[in-house]
Order: structure tokens, then C-alpha cells, then sequence
């Protein structure tokens, strides 16, 4: 992410490219995770849809539907995780099967889609991006320019109410914000991120898109599914 952005919550020196594919690869919890989202990307649209990946990191996603016949449209902001996923998915990019956008945060949400451009059967979103972002609202309102007539945001978000990050005091001390806010802001292994309830992604993406499914604890609470369906 890019620290003259104020619009993303990160550190500077979060694990990008590389070392973090070589990270979130090793763990079998993370797998599976990565796995169960697949499985219910592959549940809601048929092969050969479009898929816009948002916060796409090292193209790990997009390579794995890609092969699977989806079209992709990816963004990463962040110039590491670009480059690795410019090699990753090297092939596909050069086959016009998976195209990758870096633009500036605010340009991204800035720019009009061109009018012969496939609109997104399905926006995906995997590993907490929405966690970083601080407007959700504009994001919703962009997710859904580029979405087609009854386009979907399928969204791994982390879990406010995880146990784990219970044994930490900067979580009792945030939770009175939680339950009335909806929201707190805590520090997290990659970068500070957001802690939000399901109401308050409810709340930011009306009334563009409608949240419809919840899928709780994958693995081990840590993470959140959410399913939103477009509106109009």
C-alpha cells in the first residue's frame, strides 16, 4: 500500500511479494482458507465469467480462475505484490486472459470503465483488502460501476470477534467502540487494520449492493465471508 494514501491503513514495512506468497502458502490454516474461498467463487458463477480481484496481492487468485476459464481484471496498489504477480502470472497476462491495474488508489476509484468493458459477473476480494480501506462507501459505490446487472462482491474480511485477537488489552480497550460503532482500528500481523461487524459492511455498501450471506469461521473464527448481491 502507499503511504501517501490516506484513504488505506498499512505499515510501511508490511510482507509483500515473495516472502509474503511464500508465507501465505506455508500454512495450512491459510490454505484452507484460501480453498474454501475458491470453492464458493466456483459455487456462484459459472466458468468463463468475469471476475474483478480487488487488492489481488501476488495473483495467487487470479492464476487459480484464471486456468479455470474465468476472465480476469485484477488491482493491487501495492508495487511489490505487482511485480510478483506480473511474474506468477506472466503467461496469462501475455494470453490477454488476466489483466493487472496499479494505479493510484484514488485514481482507481476516479476512472469511469470504458464503454466496451466486460462489467464484472463477480467482484472477489480475498485475505482482509476491505480491512484496509477506511471509506468502504466509495469502495461499494466503484465496486459497483464495474459490476454487470446483478454482479456480486464475494469479500474475505477478518472476524472482529476472533478469540485470538481477545488475549490482546488493545482489543478490550477498542470493544466498547465495536459495539457502538460497529467498527475499531487495531494493529494486526501485516499492518493495522479494521475490525468491523457485519451490520457496518451492511450500512457502507447500501445502496449500491445488499448484504445477503455470512459465513462465519473459516478457520477457527479468524475470518469472515461475506456475500453481497447488487441492487439496481
Amino acid at each position: 500500500m502507499n503511504c501517501s494514501n490516506p484513504d488505506l491503513r498499512y505499515v510501511q514495512h508490511t510482507t509483500a511479494g515473495e516472502r509474503y506468497f511464500e508465507q501465505i502458502t506455508s500454512q495450512e490454516s491459510d490454505r484452507s482458507t484460501r480453498s474454501a474461498f475458491q470453492e464458493l467463487v466456483l459455487s456462484l458463477v459459472p466458468s468463463g465469467a468475469a471476475l474483478f480481484d480487488f487488492g489481488a496481492g501476488p495473483g495467487i487468485d487470479a492464476r487459480f480462475f484464471a486456468e479455470r476459464g474465468f476472465t480476469i481484471d485484477a488491482y493491487e496498489v501495492d508495487p511489490r505484490m505487482r511485480e510478483f504477480f506480473a511474474g506468477h502470472c506472466r503467461d496469462l497476462i501475455e494470453q490477454g486472459r488476466v489483466r493487472l491495474d496499479g494505479s493510484s488508489y484514488r485514481d482507481f476509484l476516479g476512472r469511469r470503465p470504458a464503454e466496451n468493458t466486460r462489467r464484472a459477473d463477480l467482484v472477489i476480494s480475498n485475505f482482509a483488502p476491505l480491512n484496509l480501506v477506511d471509506n468502504l462507501r466509495e469502495l461499494f459505490a466503484k465496486f459497483h460501476a464495474l459490476t454487470a446487472p446483478g454482479g456480486k462482491v464475494l469479500a474475505n474480511v477478518l472476524n472482529p470477534c476472533f478469540i485470538g485477537d481477545m488475549r490482546f488489552l488493545a482489543w478490550w480497550r477498542g470493544a466498547p467502540r465495536l459495539w457502538r460503532d460497529g467498527e475499531l482500528f487495531l494493529p494486526g500481523p501485516q499492518a493495522p487494520y479494521y475490525r468491523r461487524l457485519p451490520g457496518n459492511f451492511r450500512a457502507a455498501s447500501a445502496p449500491h449492493f445488499r448484504l445477503t450471506r455470512v459465513f462465519r469461521g473459516l478457520p477457527l473464527g479468524r475470518y469472515m465471508f461475506l456475500l453481497f448481491e447488487k441492487t439496481n
